[in-house]
């Protein structure tokens, strides 16, 4: 996993807010999947792909910031 130490944080953030919000009218995809998924409602393939388009930069932002911040951990040589 030391792949996701090297991915620069703020490219990654600005990519996760960016999908997680897009399209910003009427309502975030992310929101309206998550939605559709608590309600039962989410059975048609685009939508679960969709979902997962919208909520991988997320995921992979909890991860890093998890390993970022968990005690011990030896820094990733910037160079």
């Amino acid at each position: 996993m030391k792949w996701i130490d090297r991915i620069a944080l703020l490219p990654l953030a600005v990519v996760a807010g960016g999908l997680a919000l897009a399209p910003f009218t009427p309502q975030p995809h992310l929101f309206e999947k998550l939605g559709m998924l608590w309600s039962g409602t989410l059975t048609r393939p685009i939508d679960i792909f969709d979902l997962f388009l919208h909520a991988t930069p997320l995921a992979l932002l909890a991860v890093r910031l998890a390993r970022m911040l968990r005690p011990g951990r030896v820094p990733v040589d910037e160079a």
